[in-house]
C-alpha cells in the first residue's frame, strides 16, 4: 500500500511540474490554454478559471496541457492566442519549458535534501571479511575508522572512496577508534578488478570490511545546499547521458541499465520505507530523468516537437502534416516497444516468472 501511494505521489508531482512548465510559459506568451489535466481518461474533478479548465483525471500516469490551435490538422482562426499562430521561438520556449521545469524542480528538491539532512552509514565497521587485509591487520567488528592516510572520515561513503583509490600495493595508515581508544594500524589494501557503473573494468583497493547498521544525519547550510543541489543535478545528467551513450553504442546492456514502471514502483516504495528524505532524493532523480527522456528527438515527445520547429526555422515553413503524422506513428511505436521491453525486463529483474512458476508448482 505504501509503495502504491509513494508511486502515485511522486509521479503526480512530476507530471504537475512538467505540465505547469508548459502551462505557465504558454500563459506568458499569451497562448490560450483550454485544459490543464493531471492524469488521463475520465475527469474526476474539474473547474474552470478564465479560459482554462483544470481537472484531475482517472488515470494518474501522466497529464497534459491543451492549448488553442495546437493541432495542425484542426482548422484555426488565425487568432493571436493560438499556439501555431505564434513565432517558432515562442512555441519552442513553451515546449522546452516542461523539461526545464523538471530540471528546476530537481535542483530545488536536491537543495532541500542537503539542507534538511539525510541519513548515511557511519564509518563504523559491521563485519570483517575473512582472509582480507583488515583481518590480517587485527581490525575488529565494531571498530570505527577515524582517518585514512591523515584524511578524516565520518561516513562509509567517504572511507570507501579513499580506500578504493589506494591501488599502489603500499601500506596505508588507518586511525581506528576501539572502545574510546585511538590506535594506528597499517593496512595494505588488496587491489581487485571490477566493473564500474558504466560497465568499464577498473582497479580498486579493498581491505575486507562491511558497514554496520549505524547511521548519521548529514546536512549543510543554505548556501552549500544550493551549490550541492546544482552539482547533483549536473552529476545525474552527466551520468545519465554517458550511460545512454554506452547503451546505444552497445557498450552497456540495456537490460541492466533501464528501469520500467515496475522498477520505478519498487524504487519509490523502498525509498518511502526508508524515509521522506530518501523519497525526495528519488523524486529529484526521476525529475531529471523525465526531463532527459522528454528531450529525446522522438516526435511524440517534447524533443521531437523541438526538432520539427528547428526544421521549420531553417526551411522557413512548417514540416508537412503528412511527414509529422508518419514520424509521430513511428515515434509512438518506438515508445510502445520500449515500454513493453522495460516492463518485461522489470518482470525478469524481480523474478516474477520464477515466482509464478513456483506458485503453480506448489499448487
Amino acid at each position: 500500500m505504501l509503495s502504491t501511494i509513494a508511486f502515485i505521489f511522486v509521479l503526480s508531482i512530476l507530471v504537475v511540474v512538467h505540465e505547469f512548465g508548459h502551462f505557465i510559459v504558454a500563459k506568458l506568451m499569451k497562448v490560450r490554454v483550454e485544459t490543464f489535466s493531471v492524469g488521463f481518461g475520465k475527469k474526476l474533478i474539474s473547474f474552470t478559471r478564465g479560459d482554462t479548465e483544470y481537472c484531475v483525471s482517472a488515470i494518474p500516469l501522466g497529464g497534459y496541457v491543451k492549448m488553442s490551435g495546437d493541432n495542425p490538422e484542426e482548422e484555426r482562426q488565425g487568432n493571436s492566442w493560438e499556439f501555431l499562430s505564434k513565432p517558432v521561438g515562442e512555441r519552442a520556449a513553451i515546449v522546452a519549458a516542461g523539461p526545464l521545469f523538471n530540471y528546476i524542480f530537481a535542483f530545488i528538491v536536491f537543495s532541500i535534501v542537503f539542507f534538511i539532512g539525510f541519513s548515511v552509514p557511519t564509518a563504523k565497521i559491521g563485519e570483517i571479511v575473512a582472509d582480507y587485509p583488515a583481518q590480517t591487520a587485527g581490525v575488529q567488528e565494531g571498530d570505527r575508522i577515524v582517518s585514512i592516510a591523515g584524511e578524516n572520515v565520518k561516513t562509509w561513503d567517504e572511507l570507501s572512496a579513499i580506500i578504493q583509490q589506494k591501488t599502489q600495493n603500499i601500506p596505508v595508515s588507518f586511525e581506528i577508534e576501539r572502545k574510546n581508544i585511538l590506535q594506528n594500524v597499517m593496512i595494505t589494501p588488496k587491489v581487485i578488478e571490477e566493473k564500474n557503473l558504466f560497465g568499464e573494468d577498473i582497479k580498486i583497493g579493498v581491505i575486507g570490511i562491511r558497514q554496520s547498521s549505524e547511521v548519521t544525519l548529514v546536512r549543510f547550510g543554505v548556501g552549500e545546499s544550493v551549490i550541492k543541489g546544482a552539482q547533483q543535478v549536473w552529476m545525474v545528467t552527466h551520468v545519465t547521458y554517458k550511460m545512454l551513450s554506452k547503451v546505444f553504442t552497445g557498450q552497456m546492456s540495456m537490460r541492466k541499465s533501464i528501469a520500467g514502471p515496475i522498477g520505478i514502483f519498487k524504487i519509490t516504495g523502498d525509498a518511502a520505507k526508508t524515509g521522506f528524505s530518501s523519497l525526495l532524493q528519488i523524486m529529484a532523480l526521476l525529475s531529471v530523468s523525465l526531463a532527459i527522456i522528454n528531450l529525446f528527438p522522438i516526435p511524440v515527445l517534447d524533443g521531437g516537437h523541438l526538432v520539427f520547429m528547428f526544421i521549420e526555422k531553417i526551411k522557413g515553413k512548417p514540416v508537412s502534416i503528412k511527414t509529422q503524422e508518419v514520424a509521430t506513428r513511428i515515434g509512438f511505436a518506438l515508445l510502445l516497444a520500449l515500454m513493453v521491453f522495460t516492463v518485461y525486463n522489470d518482470l525478469l529483474r524481480y523474478d516474477f516468472f520464477q515466482k509464478v512458476c513456483g506458485f503453480f508448482t506448489k499448487k
